[in-house]
């Protein structure tokens, strides 16, 4: 004896919207990741290998700091801006992108106490949008879309 099973056939259309989604989200993050990366290498490598009298001239806080900081701060940039690109694009421990923004977002904060001291307001706000971006990048690729 056959039974008819039609009625209980479910159709499933070839792209779900949740699908559509991620790829939408992944993008996104991908653009983030590049814009936070293209900052991050250029403020890095001014930071690594400009002259310290040429960056007193545009950076107003670095006659007050030690040029060892001030390259270790350009080597965790430039370093931090190379962990938000080559984890992805080589599919190797991939994990190191959320590591990599979450350092740049204790970069972040840290530049964001140092600004404080100085009541240089205005570099406070610069610093949590960007803190706030790498943060996001952080979230997105551990909780939305992994690699």
């Amino acid at each position: 004896m056959a039974t008819d099973r039609a009625w209980c056939s479910i159709h499933v259309p070839a792209s779900l919207p949740l699908e559509k989604e991620v790829e939408k989200m992944n993008i996104a993050l991908w653009i983030l990741q590049a814009l936070l990366a293209l900052f991050f290498i250029w403020v890095g490598g001014m930071k690594l290998f400009s002259p310290i009298s040429s960056l007193e001239k545009s950076f107003t806080w670095i006659k007050e700091t030690r040029p060892f900081v001030v390259r270790y701060i350009g080597a965790c940039e430039a370093l931090g801006s190379l962990g938000l690109i080559l984890p992805g694009v080589t599919h190797i421990l991939t994990d190191l992108t959320i590591v990599a923004a979450l350092g740049l977002c204790l970069v972040m904060i840290y530049a964001s106490i140092f600004h404080a001291k100085r009541k240089e307001f205005s570099n406070i706000i610069f610093n949590s949008v960007i803190f706030l971006l790498a943060f996001f990048v952080a979230f997105g690729r551990f909780a939305l879309v992994r690699f």
